[in-house]
């Protein structure tokens, strides 16, 4: 059973490096990009709209549970339209993707935990922690971690290759 245990972890070890390298060369998305009208539409007016393949089905049933207090705004919907993105985020969460990224941000969550907020995430918090908040908070423009197409300029196709890294006043990125 361990050798058995043992030549699978070196199988996804080599599906993981060869899954980086082909991501790593900008050779598509690592989270599937929205492809929901509505959500893009009535979401993406206010923020950008989130790839559903950033939280777990559990974080956005509990974020469009309580659309009337959404960090401190009222994004209340017409129960129809809450009915349909809620539908959709779900059935397209972090958890039941198979996009790379959504499930290193799934798999970095407790499964009592139910985050809300992407940037709470362990998976993200590793990814981001050596940035100096002078770079992001210090810099009005990008102000939050929250503003994630500030810096990475394919964020809304669903690419957040660390290769793609743009800081606004500050320039590329590369992570050696």
């Amino acid at each position: 059973m361990i050798t058995l245990l043992g030549g699978l972890a070196a199988v996804v070890s080599l599906a993981q490096a060869d899954d980086d390298w082909r991501y790593a060369r900008g050779r598509g998305p690592d989270v599937a990009p929205v492809n929901d009208a509505l959500y893009a539409e009535e979401c993406g007016s206010c923020h950008m709209a989130y790839p559903p393949g950033l939280l777990p089905a559990r974080s956005w049933e509990k974020l469009m549970g309580n659309l009337a207090d959404h960090f401190g705004d009222n994004a209340e919907l017409p129960q129809e339209d809450a009915a349909a993105i809620t539908g959709y985020l779900v059935g397209n969460a972090a958890d039941r993707s198979d996009y790379r990224r959504s499930m290193r941000l799934a798999a970095s969550i407790a499964p009592w935990d139910t985050p809300v907020r992407i940037t709470r995430i362990p998976y993200f918090m590793h990814e981001h922690n050596e940035i100096p908040p002078r770079l992001v908070a210090g810099n009005p423009q990008v102000k939050s971690l929250s503003q994630c197409q500030a810096c990475h300029r394919q964020a809304e196709a669903g690419s957040f290759d660390e290769h793609d890294i743009y800081i606004p006043g500050y320039g590329r990125v590369e992570d050696d």
